[in-house]
């Protein structure tokens, strides 16, 4: 069969695009006002932590490269791109002051977007904590949620305007384990009470953003990001079962149901009862986050996650982590990439939707980020200097077969974002892994090539289906 064929047509309007952030694609990160986040300072302190050493100071320059980048995304067939805000590009001290300059950047990123007929979708917080809070106490600190509220109030006013998808965070959990449980984010505290307190104050935060965009009537959404992996027991034993449902209760159900139902998972809150570890909380807050849910879900997917029963009982002198009601299962015969150490199990997209569907009144969703890492991509340069990604274009339309057979059945998905657009500067990992739809030539000023998925992608998006 022929590619021009449309075997997989998506419903009308829907949402071609890509995902990135500002601390991986930015640069600048010391100019025109901005000031450090926790990532500069990290890097700062320990360089030998991130590969190869490289930093965030220049990351893929985006923030001088906008225009040649938005006019990229038009070549390669996005309608739409979720972009963040660098809360420490935009007010510095993490509350007070805004920097105009950085509020002129943003208009300007919108306004070029537009321009393109590229609608911006706008995230608020992508794992980068001004430094100023997180020296207050970050995430596990109360002060972080007010100044958040403030910061989110003045980007719905300086860009409610034109801006019509809005999202409080990306991937919540994320500095939760990477901060305070597997030491992969600064501040490297490992501290189940702080990433209790850290995780209710983040879920605190996105009900009162959530609040404050609704009560300025602008005629937008609001909504979250969350990196949903969906958790698979080794067997149909009842200790298997079990031992999946509490990880689906930590990794996923924590932030998915205050966000979408405002409850918290019962089988979690026991947990954290029974040891002793429930966050402090204010008497108003659980019915402010009971009351203010999200009206779209950004849905990260990457790889499932395959658990077992506890083989052995855990040291009770370690550490208390979730892994202490769990332990990881290798399951035979798993398709991998091999160059991320990731499984890759396409299906899974569609067993999210599918939960979505069944479980959470259908809430309207997107995929917001999906996409394949892959070391040393030079390799598949070929003679025209075109990276040819085959294996990238199999990878999305695997996944987007499942995603369109969920829409078959139902499911409220509006869109599929790739991470990531262009290759970016991926935390400690830096450049090691490639991810976008267009190579970043490091050594030649951050040079622009699309690959083949790129090209690919636009006749997708021109067909509206593959």
């Amino acid at each position: 069969m022929t590619e021009s064929v449309v075997q997989y047509r998506f419903p009308e309007g829907f949402w071609w695009g890509s995902s990135a952030s500002a601390t991986q694609t930015e640069g600048a990160a010391d100019r025109d006002g901005k000031s450090q986040n926790i990532w500069d300072y990290w890097y700062e302190r320990e360089p030998s932590r991130f590969f190869n050493g490289v930093g965030p100071g220049d990351t893929s320059r985006f923030y001088d490269k906008y225009k040649e980048d938005i006019r990229l995304m038009k070549e390669i067939g996005h309608n739409s791109f979720r972009l963040s805000i660098s809360w420490s590009r935009l007010i510095p001290d993490g509350t007070g002051e805004i920097n105009q300059k950085a509020a002129a950047f943003y208009q300007n990123v919108i306004d070029e977007m537009l321009a393109h007929h590229i609608e911006p979708f706008v995230n608020l917080f992508h794992f980068d904590m001004p430094l100023a809070l997180q020296r207050s106490g970050g995430w596990v600190s109360r002060n972080t949620v007010d100044a958040f509220e403030h910061y989110a109030k003045t980007c719905f006013s300086l860009f409610g305007g034109k801006v019509k998808k809005w999202f409080t965070h990306n991937e919540p959990i994320v500095p939760i384990e990477g901060g305070y449980l597997y030491d992969f984010h600064y501040p490297n505290h490992v501290n189940f009470q702080e990433a209790v307190q850290a995780g209710f104050h983040t879920l605190l935060s996105n009900a009162r953003a959530v609040k404050a965009y609704r009560e300025l009537k602008q005629d937008g959404q609001i909504g979250i990001i969350l990196n949903l992996t969906p958790s698979y027991p080794r067997s149909s034993h009842p200790e298997d079962l079990k031992a999946a449902r509490i990880a689906d209760a930590f990794f996923n159900r924590s932030f998915l149901d205050p966000a979408v139902k405002g409850e918290f998972p019962s089988e979690l809150v026991e947990i954290l009862k029974a040891e002793g570890f429930l966050p402090r909380y204010e008497k108003d807050d659980l019915r402010l986050i009971q009351e203010h849910t999200i009206d779209l879900l950004g849905v990260n997917y990457y790889q499932p996650r395959r658990v077992k029963a506890k083989e052995h009982v855990p040291n009770p002198h370690a550490p208390f982590l979730p892994e202490r009601f769990f332990d990881p299962y290798v399951m035979p015969g798993r398709k991998m990439n091999p160059h991320r150490g990731w499984e890759i199990y396409e299906k899974g997209i569609y067993d999210i939707l599918t939960n979505l569907r069944e479980h959470y009144g259908n809430i309207e969703c997107f995929i917001s980020e999906n996409g394949m890492g892959v070391e040393g991509e030079e390799r598949f340069r070929d003679e025209d200097g075109i990276i040819q990604d085959d294996y990238r274009i199999e990878f999305i339309k695997e996944h987007l077969k499942w995603v369109h057979r969920a829409i078959g059945e139902g499911s409220n998905v509006k869109g599929y974002h790739l991470w990531t657009f262009m290759d970016n500067w991926s935390w400690t990992n830096a450049y090691k892994n490639r991810y976008g739809f267009v190579s970043v030539n490091l050594e030649n000023g951050g040079g622009r090539t699309v690959k083949k998925s790129g090209r690919w992608f636009k006749s997708v998006s021109d067909q509206n289906g593959f």
